[in-house]
């Protein structure tokens, strides 16, 4: 542990050098003043993104202001949840720690329940003189962390009669599915059907209106150091969005996945039966979405990437008003990623790449990086971190990632060898690593350590994971490495 703190401390220091201005004499005055007052940070979090965006390569993704932000600093091309769900994946981001420190495996426990006396990400920089908000979804649990936060979490909700409901329904078809499932399914709480596209303005849903919000504070705090932790509830489920944003695609020239399948030879721990989405008014109780359906969910998708899209670029725009954008930190994340029919599936809950490769997005002032990616192995972990360092904090010593501050000097340089996730299957767990050729996963009894099941996937030959190739003779001497990696764990995996 030592050697690492050092190694942190020394990341530190080349940090803060590379966050410092680089000031003219034409703006000594103004240089002045900026570099007396705290870096802010705008802290932007998407519920279900996985890299489906134009800057990801993906051209009919309608993402024009997350494009812009990925031009103006640097893209992560590799980077990985902790764990494929909400709750364990935003916690390990707030405590910088991996889900067996935390004990965070579902949706049932709050952070401050299992780590009452961890030091949040929001909380470090309350300590430090900040004004810390929590805007639309940060935690899973909307009161946890409640010390972390200057201000009563905020997560809008005031809406026109029955349009609410927790799910935010809004045209009169959806009210009317939603109405009718409820009565069948009592236990539903507001679930209706997995999409809706009411013709109304952007802050009529809820995501529209907590950027309303947002503004306001922005406004409020423009002369103070803030920490503006603003989560986007889009693209999770249900596929909810003004109808503007359906319009930008046309469904008939939506494609359906290449692999609805599961992988060959994948043991039964490493696919789920989508329950999620299934408990939605019109989806299938059983077997496979029709093509019809599946196109109407993907198009869902889409409409939803292209509306949380729009909300950060006025809040991207607002920082550009109030002239803040030469003294905020920007990071964008997606808490984990989404199969839309891949493997035979919908949502996350599992190992896949699809499920854990997650984008990230960091715009730092003064950092040369405009338009710059890099292929670094990177991880969710490392967030917390990183903010410490661009914003002149302490790093404290119970963190469990490393901060990437020296690759936006240089993005190319070593990194890390691996990067690891996992998911629970009741008694089982299931323990996956991303190298930077394999994805492979040991799914161990959960008492004794035992492997049960073994997943490779040779990225070289197969980036869609559709051959588990654990079993096969030639790639004998690959597992016994990786599992020696795997054992070893992260530390072992940080550059030397």
């Amino acid at each position: 542990m030592k050697a690492n703190l050092t190694r942190r401390n020394f990341l530190s220091v080349i940090a803060g050098a590379a966050a410092m201005p680089v000031i003219g004499p034409a703006a000594a005055v103004a240089g002045r003043k900026a570099k007396a007052r705290k870096m802010n940070v705008l802290f932007i979090a998407v519920d279900d993104l996985r890299p489906q965006l134009g800057c990801y390569g993906q051209k009919y993704i309608i993402s024009p202001n997350i494009d812009r932000l990925a031009a103006e600093g640097l893209l992560f091309e590799r980077t990985y949840c902790q764990q494929a769900v909400c709750a364990p994946s935003r916690v390990s981001i707030l405590s910088g720690s991996r889900p067996d420190t935390t004990k965070i495996y579902d949706l049932n426990t709050p952070l401050r329940k299992a780590m009452p006396n961890v030091l949040t990400l929001p909380e470090h920089f309350k300590n430090h003189g900040y004004e810390t908000l929590s805007i639309g979804k940060i935690y899973h649990h909307v009161q946890d962390d409640r010390q972390g936060w200057t201000a009563e979490p905020y997560r809008a909700g005031t809406f026109p009669e029955g349009a609410w409901k927790g799910r935010g329904y809004l045209s009169k078809e959806a009210i009317a599915q939603m109405t009718e499932y409820n009565k069948a399914y009592p236990k539903m709480k507001g679930r209706g059907p997995a999409f809706d596209a009411a013709d109304v303005p952007d802050e009529a849903y809820p995501d529209g209106a907590n950027t309303v919000y947002a503004i306001k504070q922005l406004n409020r705090l423009k002369d103070k150091p803030f920490f503006m932790a603003m989560g986007l509830y889009k693209p999770h489920l249900p596929f909810n969005a003004p109808k503007k944003y359906w319009d930008m695609y046309d469904r008939a020239k939506i494609k359906l996945a290449d692999n609805p399948f599961i992988p060959k030879n994948a043991p039964s721990y490493a696919t789920t039966s989508w329950g999620e989405l299934r408990n939605y008014y019109g989806i299938p109780k059983k077997g496979p979405c029709s093509d019809a359906l599946a196109r109407q969910l993907i198009h869902g998708y889409y409409a939803c990437v292209s509306y949380i899209d729009a909300q950060i670029g006025l809040l991207l725009d607002e920082l550009d008003r109030l002239g803040l954008r030469k003294n905020t930190v920007i990071i964008l994340w997606g808490d984990h990623g989404w199969k839309l029919g891949e493997h035979a599936g919908w949502c996350k809950h599992t190992n896949f790449e699809l499920d854990t490769h997650v984008p990230m997005i960091l715009s730092v002032p003064a950092m040369r990086t405009a338009g710059r990616r890099t292929r670094a192995l990177t991880e969710y972990v490392d967030i917390y971190p990183t903010l410490c360092e661009f914003c002149r904090l302490p790093v404290p010593a119970h963190l469990e990632g490393l901060s990437v501050a020296p690759l936006l000097k240089d993005p190319d340089r070593p990194w890390k060898k691996a990067a690891f996730s996992q998911y629970p299957r009741g008694k089982v767990m299931g323990y996956t690593m991303k190298t930077d050729r394999f994805r492979y996963t040991e799914w161990q009894d959960r008492k004794t350590g035992k492997v049960l099941a073994r997943e490779l996937y040779d990225h070289q030959k197969d980036p869609d994971e559709n051959l588990n190739a654990a079993t096969q003779p030639e790639y004998k001497q690959q597992i016994t490495r990786l599992s020696r990696i795997l054992k070893a764990g992260w530390r072992a995996a940080l550059p030397q």
